[in-house]
């Protein structure tokens, strides 16, 4: 492996440990909202506009995640994420639903369209989970006529605490840092919040409907079953 490689995994392993650090309240409100939303037999939606997709997509309808996940693909990518009132558009088409949750991923949370998804997420009483950079975020400006940033509307809010343009390695001979951060420490945070809305739930006395791998003897079966509980809900076509 070569020294970039190696400076880069050392700062990933640094960030994941650190990552967690004071965010102990923040990752149980999130994993409340996660255990609500499953014992109401609501849908956890997750939203992330170019890279913040990886995101969402860790935490929709995995192998050892929830049957209960959706997530919300928006058809341009990201195109038009910079343009006020895009995301108002965009989100009369979602099924969002009262007993629903939705998780929204944004590095800076100044573009329109994830700000107008979470405004409109709040209008209608959904509680909305923001993954972003905190401090990049604070210390930037709003891209959205309302002048606010995306974390403002979070009802709980997940610090990624990546750094300024995500990239963090410098690389002699280049002008720009490398290696991205979010996607790891994101995807951490989000883990945490699940893997502690199971125990809420168990704690409950409820059994949580978690998709097995289809790779086990059984588990597409298994699986299959529970989807065809919110077939109405999270159909693919």
């Amino acid at each position: 492996m070569n020294k970039t490689a190696e400076r880069f995994k050392a700062e990933i392993l640094r960030r994941l440990d650190e990552v967690t650090e004071g965010q102990d309240e923040a990752i149980h409100e999130a994993a409340t909202i996660f255990a609500n939303t499953i014992e109401r037999g609501g849908i956890i939606r997750a939203f992330g506009s170019g890279h913040s997709y990886a995101n969402a997509l860790e935490i929709c309808g995995r192998a050892g995640g929830y049957i209960q996940t959706r997530i919300i693909n928006e058809p341009s990518r990201g195109i038009y994420e910079m343009l006020d009132g895009v995301g108002e558009q965009f989100m009369l088409k979602v099924d969002l639903r009262p007993q629903d949750c939705l998780v929204l991923i944004s590095n800076s949370g100044r573009n329109p369209l994830s700000i107008d998804m979470a405004r409109v997420a709040q209008e209608r009483g959904i509680k909305t989970i923001v993954v972003t950079a905190l401090e990049v975020s604070r210390a930037g400006t709003s891209r959205h006529k309302s002048g606010r940033l995306l974390y403002e509307y979070g009802d709980v809010v997940l610090d990624n605490r990546s750094a300024f343009g995500d990239a963090a390695i410098d690389v002699e001979g280049l002008d720009t840092k490398v290696g991205g951060t979010s996607l790891y420490t994101g995807c951490l945070l989000l883990d945490c919040a699940i893997m502690e809305s199971l125990d809420i739930l168990v704690g409950r006395g409820i059994q949580p409907p978690v998709f097995k791998s289809a790779n086990i003897d059984g588990g597409p079966e298994f699986n299959q079953r529970l989807l065809d509980t919110f077939k109405d809900r999270l159909a693919e076509f």
